[in-house]
């Protein structure tokens, strides 16, 4: 009775284990991008700015991230936006040389 009953655990378990790895581990799966639905109204400290990324839906919009790695999102369309991005790339065509 007592082997049977091992048995029947045994399977389970390889059961439970064979699903776990079809379907991937939490640290397998690929990660959401995040992606900006709400802008800010504030203009940002150029200066606390690392990077961005331009983004056209679900709004077009610019992603800063300052240098704690906050996103924060913001209108492309404000002239210091466009000031900030080119600051961004001054800073990381220097960085490469």
């Amino acid at each position: 009775m007592k082997l049977h009953t091992a048995a029947i655990l045994i399977i389970f378990w390889l059961g439970i284990f064979a699903v776990h790895t079809a379907k991937g581990s939490v640290g397998s799966r690929p990660m959401r991008k995040f992606s900006c639905v709400n802008l800010s109204t504030r203009r940002l400290n150029i200066q606390n700015l690392v990077s961005y990324e331009k983004q056209q839906n679900p709004v077009d919009a610019v992603m800063f991230i300052n240098s704690k790695g906050i996103k924060i999102c913001v209108s492309r369309d404000q002239k210091w936006v466009q000031t900030a991005m080119n600051k961004i790339d001054q800073k990381r065509t220097t960085k490469g040389k």
